[in-house]
């Protein structure tokens, strides 16, 4: 029998981990109530509450519910994964939206490198 909590755990020190190996402060919370001063991360990401998940089959719908119960003031997100495969980041479209209105008007200002000034790439990624 697969223990749940242990297996919660050790996503938690994973997610904790991948965030420390791209330059951010992380480390797991303290699990004692679901709550802004008990996230599953605690991480220097501003404004951004993190639910971790690694299950099989989530419901994305009540991990969401769970992470804007406890988010306080921060934008809810659900990183999530499951057995043999990689990380997805779930978030509600509207704050995608913001995010995405926060970086356009930062790059308004003519940075050099950014998104607005890059050279296109084709991808074929997304392409059927």
């Amino acid at each position: 029998m697969i223990n749940s909590r242990a297996k919660g755990k050790r996503a938690e020190l994973q997610l904790a981990k991948i965030l420390r190996e791209h330059g951010f402060d992380a480390r797991r919370g303290q699990q004692f109530s679901g709550s802004p001063d008990s996230p599953d991360i605690v991480h220097s990401i501003p404004g951004v509450h993190i639910e971790c998940k690694h299950v099989e089959r989530l419901n994305i719908h009540n991990a969401m519910e769970q992470a804007e119960a406890d988010c306080g003031e921060d934008t809810p997100i659900v990183c999530h994964t499951k057995n043999r495969k990689g990380w997805l980041v779930t978030m509600k479209l509207e704050d995608w939206l913001k995010h995405q209105s926060t970086l356009a008007a930062g790059d308004a200002g003519g940075n050099e490198g950014s998104v607005a000034n890059a050279p296109e790439k084709q991808s074929n990624r997304c392409q059927n």
